[in-house]
């Protein structure tokens, strides 16, 4: 969480600063909101993985022995714990002779922001894989 800076200005009456307060939860919203958003893309990425190793009919062990690593280290990243660098990531794939393609997208609409009387599912971007990993055609 980044720490910040005293806001001079208005006063809660009780000694405290309006600005100073807000400025904190914000920070702190945005925070747990970008920690959620970390989750879910570590989430994604682990199960394409898993769904890629599954489709080649490998196991973490072959994983570990292309990679040069442990299967506790394979186990480590297939956990969905991990905060994996783009550098692993790479590793990961250069070891199955694979690529990682990392998008930045408009966020889809949530469910309350969509049309009324349209489920939420009508609005995931078209981008999105309808499995849980993705195979580019431009392999």
């Amino acid at each position: 969480m980044r720490a910040h800076r005293p806001v001079r200005g208005a006063h809660d009456g009780n000694g405290g600063r309006v600005g100073a307060v807000m400025a904190w939860r914000k920070s702190t919203e945005s925070g747990h909101a970008a920690q959620e958003a970390g989750a879910r893309l570590a989430r994604r990425t682990t199960a394409s993985l898993a769904g890629l190793l599954a489709e080649r009919e490998m196991t973490r062990k072959d994983l570990a022995d292309r990679m040069g690593v442990s299967p506790g280290r394979v186990s480590q990243i297939l956990s969905g714990d991990e905060n994996l660098t783009l550098r692993s990531l790479a590793a990961v794939a250069e070891s199955l002779d694979a690529r990682v393609e990392i998008t930045f997208l408009d966020a889809a609409p949530r469910p309350a922001e969509g049309p009324a009387g349209e489920s939420p599912a009508r609005h995931t971007p078209q981008s999105s894989p309808a499995l849980p990993y993705a195979r580019s055609p431009h392999r």
